[in-house]
């Protein structure tokens, strides 16, 4: 997974369709940048520049207010150790990051394929099935086949 578990960040994270719109997930945002802050062991101002940034882009409040999901609080942990403990540059972790996101999105891609894939080639058994089903069974195929057991001899021509 992911510095952001494979889900993009940013607007657009809305509750799911089919979803109970009450239910908390790790990308709920509920979390003040205060408390983002705390518990991510970073300052405010911190969460702020890397907002600007675009390394974790929390949703926002009716007020304009940040909010964080468990998910952001995880990214901004990530961001944190890649710059502090590996020494990866700011523009270096948010490019990680977008590869990343990029290699999620891949991901799934290859997932929809294959189960597209393995679809028509469940359609493409039945199909033959039916085919194989349609058979009559009372004809028998021919064929014309001679077969021998003579033995030919070859004897080249002399010259003579």
């Amino acid at each position: 997974m992911g510095i952001d578990g494979g889900m993009g960040a940013g607007p657009g994270r809305g509750p799911r369709p089919g979803r109970n719109p009450y239910q908390l997930t790790e990308e709920t945002p509920v979390y003040v940048i205060s408390v983002a802050a705390e518990l991510s062991g970073l300052h405010p101002q911190t969460l702020r520049q890397y907002d600007r940034l675009g390394l974790v882009s929390p949703d926002r409040a009716a007020g304009r207010g940040r909010r964080y999901s468990a998910r952001d609080i995880e990214q901004l942990r990530e961001v944190q150790r890649l710059s502090q403990d590996e020494g990866i540059n700011l523009a270096g972790i948010k490019r990680i990051i977008e590869l990343e996101n990029q290699v999620a999105a891949l991901q799934s891609r290859v997932a929809e394929l294959t189960a597209a894939v393995e679809g028509a080639a469940a359609v493409i058994q039945q199909r033959e099935a039916a085919v194989h089903a349609s058979y009559r069974r009372d004809l028998v195929p021919y064929q014309d086949v001679q077969h021998t057991s003579a033995l030919v001899v070859w004897r080249p021509k002399r010259d003579g």
